[in-house]
């Protein structure tokens, strides 16, 4: 059996100080077969995250897999690197993850403070996209020097769009990778917390956009971060706040105090070619995007 039109792509937690690189593996005439599926045992009802951090009430219509079983996924059929830290993961309960119709929802949650919004009503996201597809290119020729596969971010597939009464910030990416004419799809959802982020990424091929968006709708309505835990909960007088804003999160999350840039690991299946490539979206010259008054993402 191949899975030739799967798509993957996953949100790396590991901040680096370079590019995320994987370098290309096989050639084209390699065949790329699917592993026997992992067994995994996907829950409905109530589910807590994150030792209390939020809670899904999941339907019969999806499952969570625990972090454990989600690894299983990434790794074992997907063909991600192993080592992915999330809080688990939501399926779709009518299609096998090892189908080519089959995706999912990676779940995971960044710390990295409390993220102020005040920037959301000002940021210009068709400037904010050429400087991203800018930095893309420009960081292509460097991966293409050192024998690692050519990223392209081709736009959006969703606008972004900050919802301020939800703290819930929404946009889709549409990617290609290297000689393949298939696109992947990948779907963010970010839900601001008292001091982090809850991150749910999904991702399909980009025919699957419509789907994608309206069960993202039902995953959404499920999924609430605890009391104690939620936006309104932060205390400015002893909290953390992130070093980044809205754009931030769009943008690949530079924190600009620190330098540290949390890219995007994809893995894409396509035909018989096998490519990892890390996805260099940008630093792009982020002092209008980033700049705060002062404020150094310190307490």
């Amino acid at each position: 059996m191949q899975r030739g039109r799967w798509l993957f792509a996953v949100m790396s937690l590991v901040a680096v100080s370079a590019w995320a690189q994987v370098p290309e593996q096989a050639g084209d005439s390699e065949e790329v077969e699917a592993p026997a599926l992992p067994e995994l045992h996907p829950r409905t009802g109530e589910v807590v995250l994150g030792g209390g951090l939020a809670k899904m009430v999941v339907p019969e219509s999806f499952g969570y897999l625990s972090p454990e079983e989600a690894e299983k996924v990434l790794v074992e059929v997907w063909g991600n690197p192993p080592g992915s830290k999330t809080l688990g993961m939501v399926i779709p309960s009518d299609v096998s993850v090892d189908s080519p119709e089959g995706w999912g929802v990676v779940i995971q949650y960044d710390d990295d403070g409390h993220v102020e919004d005040e920037d959301a009503a000002g940021i210009d996201y068709a400037d904010l996209l050429e400087e991203m597809q800018g930095n893309t290119r420009d960081e292509n020729a460097e991966r293409v020097k050192g024998g690692y596969g050519a990223v392209e971010l081709v736009g959006w597939a969703a606008t972004p769009r900050y919802d301020a009464s939800t703290r819930k910030l929404y946009w889709a990416q549409e990617l290609g990778f290297g000689d393949s004419k298939e696109h992947t799809l990948n779907y963010n959802v970010r839900v601001l917390g008292k001091e982090g982020v809850l991150v749910l990424n999904a991702v399909a091929s980009m025919v699957a956009l419509p789907q994608v968006e309206k069960d993202m709708q039902q995953v959404l309505a499920f999924t609430h971060f605890q009391p104690g835990h939620r936006y309104e909960d932060f205390d400015p007088s002893t909290g953390r706040v992130a070093a980044y804003g809205v754009a931030g999160l769009v943008a690949g999350k530079v924190a600009a105090k620190a330098g540290l840039f949390k890219g995007l690991i994809a893995v894409l299946v396509a035909g018989k070619k096998v490519i990892f490539a890390g996805l260099a979206l940008l630093v792009v010259a982020l002092g209008k995007l980033f700049k705060r008054g002062g404020n150094d993402g310190t307490p």
